[in-house]
């Protein structure tokens, strides 16, 4: 059986329904999704690639 997840988005999402990504944690993976597709497909990454892709983007070095 698989846990349900706890979806999430950014409090810079506006509420406008717009492009926005949810992202769940579960243990050792970042689950990411399309807001607008809740049951549409979901990305699976392990959770330290995830971390890493954040700070980059966040420009963290």
């Amino acid at each position: 059986m698989t846990p349900e997840l706890a979806w999430w988005k950014s409090s810079y999402s506006g509420s406008d329904g717009g492009d926005c990504l949810e992202v769940a944690q579960s243990p050792g993976r970042a689950h990411i999704r399309d807001s607008k597709e809740q049951c549409g497909p979901a990305l699976s990454f392990p959770s330290r690639e995830w971390a890493v892709f954040v700070r980059h983007v966040a420009g963290e070095r």
